[in-house]
């Protein structure tokens, strides 16, 4: 699975992967492997995402028309992002500060590291990588609600405190990561970390995890692990939520939560070696 963390390091070389740079043209040329790459994750989470994606997020894949036999350019995603909402992508090294990501966000620009899995590693690694961005995420910024909703994340992160953004944090976690949707068509996933994984794709709809009807307040207070399968995930009514959430007031619930303190993890402690969303 894949479950990047929104809890970026400041430092860069934690991870081992580099980000390939463009040319004058802002063209990036993608090795054989790495296209070779990009078509196995696409031909294996297309099959799986069928039937249980809302359909915002299949219109907004269907805009994009991502190629199924090489990585793509940001520009052709860019000129799709701008027409419908407003956003375009930004070429990120693998990992970026905490002031970057929140900056990029609230001037609608979302962050891609401009680098691609290894084979070795097609069903988890600890940073998003851009097939994680473009296919996870690029389609529901096409949605009005969800790219007003990630715009507002970005603004409020930017002056939060560390506190306050490690609160945040669970919110974002629990919607643009891994939320969940009622639909006059049965439950589905809008969010992105499920949606580049085949495992939590299968994982969120089953009976296995728990479902809860979406409230920010507990959203807030709900603690996560990166390393494995959500045991918990906020359902949506509608994807308008997000819109009406981006208009309220965000960081009162946040001080809320503070005061009210965290939820028992429903998850074992994680190893020292893996960081949990604290």
């Amino acid at each position: 699975m894949t479950t990047p963390n929104p809890q970026l390091s400041d430092v860069a070389s934690k991870t081992g992967y580099r980000a390939r740079l463009p040319d004058e043209r802002g063209h990036i040329a993608w090795p054989d492997e790495d296209n070779a790459t990009w078509q196995t994750l696409m031909q294996r989470q297309l099959g799986v995402i069928e039937g249980r994606v809302c359909q915002e997020y299949l219109d907004g894949l269907e805009r994009l028309a991502l190629p199924h036999d090489r990585v793509p350019q940001l520009a052709d995603i860019d000129r799709v992002l701008k027409a419908t909402t407003g956003w375009q992508t930004a070429q990120v090294p693998a990992l970026i500060p905490f002031d970057t990501f929140f900056a990029l966000l609230a001037s609608r620009r979302f962050p891609v590291a401009t680098f691609i899995r290894t084979p070795e590693e097609l069903d988890y690694l600890k940073e998003p990588d851009i097939f994680h961005e473009i296919f996870g995420h690029c389609p529901m910024l096409t949605n009005p609600a969800f790219a007003e909703f990630t715009a507002t994340y970005g603004r409020l992160g930017l002056d939060a405190t560390p506190k306050e953004r490690a609160y945040l944090a669970r919110l974002y976690w629990l919607t643009v990561e891994f939320g969940l949707v009622d639909t006059p068509a049965g439950r589905r996933i809008y969010g992105g970390g499920i949606i580049s994984s085949p495992k939590e794709t299968l994982h969120a709809l089953s009976d296995a995890p728990e479902h809860l009807p979406f409230e920010p307040l507990e959203a807030l207070r709900t603690p996560y692990r990166i390393d494995i399968l959500q045991p918990l995930y906020y359902v949506l009514d509608d994807l308008s939520t997000l819109h009406d959430l981006a208009g309220q007031d965000i960081m009162g619930m946040v001080h809320q939560a503070m005061a009210l303190g965290l939820h028992e993890p429903r998850f074992e402690p994680a190893p020292k070696r893996a960081q949990a969303g604290a």
